[in-house]
């Protein structure tokens, strides 16, 4: 069985696709925060598909990690010299894998802060890319506002400090271009997040103001932050999943990725300084990106949330079983056609419907395997970003609001941390013990979790949003999420 590292590329089974373009011809010109697994069946891929047709050959990445979780990511791309398997698991069972080579670097930036700044600074560098998670861009959910109260952030910003935040090592990086004389590098956010370069751009601003008035002025009329949707499911990377790589295609990888076939990303073409031909590579560069976002983060983003605590509570581990499922299929369903599309405006070359119905086929994907627990962590950074808006955009209009209410509802019943079995769930979110805190008072105050204003702003305050979930926690203490799903179809 042959480690994966470049000595080995030669040596590698017959049939297994690799990088057909030289590795150490290639140059850096992306920086990108936070490689993890949609990264690399994403972003790295697109630019791996250029350079094996012979371009974007000066475009190569270098990654970066931040998080004390980034050290694992360290280690792996550093045997196996950034190369990694790329998996793509059909529904019939076929499986698609080759060797993706565009990371040629990875810098772990506790180790080496100033590494890491001064490749940013660099003036091969025209693109610093983000994977950072909905959390990461340190702004208030309901406000919109930069924290700026975060310890981290307090810490970067006093004189002389050592750089713990991304923040602070792409703002110092720019103030170092600045004052070469290098005109400054596109930040590209790839989060799911609305107006994701928006967001970035007022993070960034905000961080870069604090520091220095003057530096944030500049970054703000001078960085370019294009907006961009992406999608790909892409399940975290298990035990089984490197056994499949060994056993099917003899290779020893430490950290494959396993993604569905479906890949889409829709990029606002606003880069000064150049960027690699991505619409070569099938990415659909745009004026506008916003129909598509909000198309995505209302139907497929919010579809998964409406899924993930109905079907843990009723058992579900894996998100297809629960797809598969008639009566969770055809809740998600009339989630998408009579709540979340009335809120989105046309999508230039998309049949919303046809969408819609190609959301249960991806989700019901069983090759994937991605677990509902996955699609269950981290909702007070999701929540407010995906499935809020349609509420508040159907309560302005008279629209219907229950199943998005209820998967509000089953969002709370979910973080009580205790299956309807009396088993214990393992509540992953930043705001874990406050949320918990509410949830477990709420068969006594049921509106206690959401008085989470920090979360949920003023919904609180609208009695047609409080009558409905009031209603469907009742349903969920007293009957069960399947008996609440069945009496939610039967209103309809």
């Amino acid at each position: 069985m042959l480690p994966l590292n470049a000595r080995n590329l030669s040596s590698l089974p017959a049939g297994l696709p690799v990088p057909a373009y030289d590795r150490g011809a290639l140059r850096t010109g992306i920086v990108h925060f936070g490689v993890g697994g949609f990264h690399r069946a994403h972003e790295a891929m697109y630019l791996d598909r250029l350079m094996s047709a012979g371009k974007a050959l000066d475009w190569a990445i270098c990654g970066v990690g931040v998080m004390p979780a980034d050290r694992r990511m360290r280690d792996v791309l550093a045997a196996q010299d950034g190369l990694y398997t790329l998996v793509v698991k059909a529904p019939g069972g076929t499986l698609e894998p080759r060797i993706v080579g565009a990371i040629t670097e990875y810098l772990y930036a506790p180790d080496d802060p100033e590494a890491v700044i001064e490749k940013m600074a660099s003036a091969g560098v025209r693109i610093v890319s983000l994977t950072v998670t909905e959390g990461g861009y340190n702004f208030s959910a309901v406000t919109g506002e930069f924290l700026a109260d975060n310890p981290d952030v307090r810490h970067d910003l006093r004189p002389g400090a050592v750089p713990r935040t991304t923040f602070a090592l792409i703002t110092e990086a720019l103030a170092r271009r600045r004052a070469r004389g290098l005109p400054p590098f596109t930040i590209m956010s790839c989060d799911n997040i609305q107006g994701n370069g928006d967001a970035a751009r007022r993070s960034f601003v905000a961080f870069a103001t604090l520091r220095d008035p003057e530096l944030g002025s500049w970054v703000d009329g001078n960085v370019a932050f294009p907006n961009s949707m992406v999608d790909r499911i892409t399940p975290v990377t298990t035990d089984d999943d490197r056994e499949e790589v060994r056993s099917r295609f003899g290779v020893d990888d430490a950290w494959p990725v396993v993604c569905e076939p479906f890949t889409q990303w829709v990029l606002e073409d606003a880069f000064p300084l150049g960027r690699p031909p991505f619409e070569d590579a099938g990415v659909q560069v745009v004026a506008d990106v916003e129909p598509y976002e909000l198309m995505k983060l209302r139907l497929l983003n919010a579809g998964h949330q409406a899924l993930c605590y109905f079907g843990y509570l009723s058992g579900y581990r894996l998100v297809h079983d629960a797809a598969q499922d008639p009566l969770f299929a055809d809740f998600l369903l009339a989630y998408m056609a009579r709540e979340a599309a009335p809120t989105l405006a046309p999508v230039p070359g998309i049949d919303l419907d046809e969408y819609q119905h190609q959301l249960i086929d991806r989700f019901s994907n069983a090759q994937v395997r991605d677990t509902v627990a996955r699609l269950c962590a981290e909702s007070s950074d999701r929540i407010p970003k995906w499935l809020l808006p349609v509420i508040r955009h159907n309560l302005r209009t008279g629209g219907e609001i229950l199943r998005a209410t209820a998967v509000v509802a089953s969002w709370a019943r979910y973080a009580e941390g205790v299956d309807e079995q009396g088993r214990p769930i393992e509540v992953v979110d930043n705001l874990r013990e406050p949320l918990m805190e509410a949830a477990r008072r709420q068969r006594e105050d049921p509106l206690a979790f959401l008085a989470n204003r920090d979360v949920f702003g003023d919904l609180i305050d609208d009695e047609r949003f409080v009558s409905a979930y009031r209603s469907v926690l009742s349903s969920l203490h007293t009957k069960g999420a399947r008996a609440t799903l069945e009496d939610l179809a039967a209103a309809s």
